[in-house]
């Protein structure tokens, strides 16, 4: 099922950021509630091929984060940052009558994840692969690839056919991309191109670092795709905190396995939910 946080009048809230937008979404499953965010540059879809694996046990929450998908990007001054992000997605749940539960994030998504749980609106948080742990803020990144992007939008239907384009395409996000079916590729060839809020969203996670870690009062998991090519893992991490590794995954890790994904997420949000004691090992 899909829904939004009906109209900006009626349900959008003003914070230091500015006025909160309706956010897209798609809800389905029972269960307790678990939200999940997608990376940088991507959309919702990029949880279908977990979503039926976890619908069973929860009711599964994938949103479009502001300024990507079908969500508007945030209004009023300030920057865009994480923090602001998970703002937006506590609102536009609240607004929904969603205000129990864990939270699962992938890149941008899982920093946005950790804020949400760093601010305690998360019962639990797994975070993969996050941006934001890197020890300095990044340089600048030209739009080149974006430029690149919009032009082939016109034939990326037909270019996603080409395996061999494919693997192109998708060699830095995916260890198979031969797992991942065409029209997904297309799609986040897409959504990549036509993010409106892309721009503003990069350009502020790029100048931050995600600091708080250790101040987290729920419990938390990161997760790291083996053959992660995007960001880095941190080399030292505070006690407490829970490290998975995903065998044989990519930075973008729910088509290279989504049983091992939907493992690691049913058992780290509602398993250290239900009061597990965290500790480190490695996903199987």
């Amino acid at each position: 099922m899909s829904a939004t946080t009906e109209g900006s009048d009626s349900s959008s809230r003003r914070d230091s950021k500015g006025l909160t937008p309706a956010l897209a979404l798609d809800r389905s499953g029972n269960g307790p509630a678990l939200v999940l965010l997608h990376p940088l540059g991507a959309d919702r879809r990029v949880w279908a091929p977990v979503t039926e694996l976890l619908a069973g046990e929860r009711e599964v929450i994938a949103v479009d984060l502001p300024g990507f998908g079908e969500s508007p990007p945030l209004e009023g001054p300030g920057e865009p940052s994480p923090a602001a992000l998970a703002r937006a997605v506590d609102e536009g749940l609240d607004a929904l009558g969603v205000r129990e539960y864990d939270v699962a994030g992938n890149s941008l998504g899982g920093w946005v994840a950790l804020e949400l749980a760093l601010a305690g609106r998360a019962r639990s948080v797994v975070a993969i692969g996050p941006a934001g742990l890197w020890p300095e803020p990044l340089a600048p990144r030209r739009g080149s690839a974006r430029a690149a992007a919009r032009l082939v939008l016109p034939v990326v239907g037909l270019l996603t056919r080409v395996p061999a384009f494919k693997r192109f395409l998708l060699a830095m996000f995916v260890a198979h991309p031969e797992r991942v079916p065409a029209s997904a590729a297309r799609d986040l060839v897409r959504a990549y191109a036509r993010a409106p809020g892309f721009p503003e969203v990069n350009a502020a996670m790029r100048s931050r670092t995600f600091s708080g870690l250790e101040r987290i009062p729920v419990p938390v998991t990161l997760a790291w795709p083996e053959h992660d090519r995007m960001v880095a893992r941190p080399r030292r991490l505070p006690e407490g905190v829970r490290l998975e590794i995903l065998d044989g995954c990519g930075h973008l890790p729910t088509w290279d396995d989504p049983h091992q994904v939907a493992d690691l997420l049913l058992t780290r949000t509602l398993g250290t939910a239900a009061g597990l004691s965290p500790s480190r090992g490695t996903a199987r």
